[in-house]
């Protein structure tokens, strides 16, 4: 992206991004950007309801303010925080059919806040030497294997619990609640590998990538379970 163009040259992971190999330039990057920003932002607002509108502008803002400018090089919250603007896609869509934001909506907003830690962790985890050739301090960067594999582990349960707030607030029904065990305890089996793994020595057996792509997994399946459900009850 337009802001990251100059760590991201130095990444590996990142390096045949666009902007760095010179496919498109920094003039034309941000131009593009700004446009979709205004066309999307207009787009909900006229077609859609004003309240989407204003959602969608926010997670913008924050994402490129908070997280990109202000917290990615900074902290190693960055992620935890700067996550937020990843978050704010469910009450996007949510308000853009319903005009409102409910308590339903806020629910999986917070399961998705409590995800993305432990999903982006175990890449960071991997990839760590990229960040810390570029001094972004993730947290993988600046703590141990075995620090970085507790939080997961604590991130991880707390994201399980709030999946299931859904159920006994009458939100969702059996299929759902169904899908939110297998996958989340699944999901805890991995993280609790994780954990175990990360107290040996042998960073080869750390196997991070697993947790990694179940993340993206857990979190298809969970929301395919939310769209499905209501036509099961």
């Amino acid at each position: 992206m337009y802001i990251d163009r100059d760590i991201d040259a130095l990444m590996e992971r990142t390096s045949q991004r666009p902007l760095v190999t010179g496919m498109i330039s920094p003039r034309e990057g941000l131009v593009f950007g700004l446009a979709l920003a205004v066309i999307s932002t207009l787009w909900f607002g006229l077609l859609v309801n004003w309240l989407s509108a204003w959602l969608s502008l926010g997670a913008l803002l924050f994402y490129v303010v908070v997280y990109t400018m202000i917290l990615k090089r900074r902290t190693a919250q960055n992620i935890v925080w700067g996550g937020i603007a990843g978050c704010m896609p469910v009450l996007i869509g949510w308000s853009a059919v319903t005009n409102t934001v409910s308590l339903a909506a806020v629910i999986l907003f917070l399961v998705i806040f409590f995800w993305t830690p432990p999903h982006y962790w175990p890449l960071s985890m991997k990839v760590k030497e990229d960040y810390a050739r570029v001094g972004v301090p993730m947290l993988p960067v600046i703590a141990s294997n075995r620090v970085v594999a507790r939080q997961i582990v604590i991130y991880s349960w707390v994201m399980v619990g709030v999946s299931l707030l859904l159920q006994p607030l009458g939100y969702t029904g059996w299929f759902y609640t169904a899908v939110a065990l297998v996958t989340g305890g699944w999901w805890l089996w991995e993280a609790h590998g994780l954990q175990n793994r990360a107290r040996q020595a042998d960073r080869a057996k750390l196997k991070e990538m697993r947790l990694f792509h179940w993340s993206i997994t857990y979190v298809s399946l969970l929301f395919v379970a939310v769209a499905v459900d209501p036509f099961l009850r």
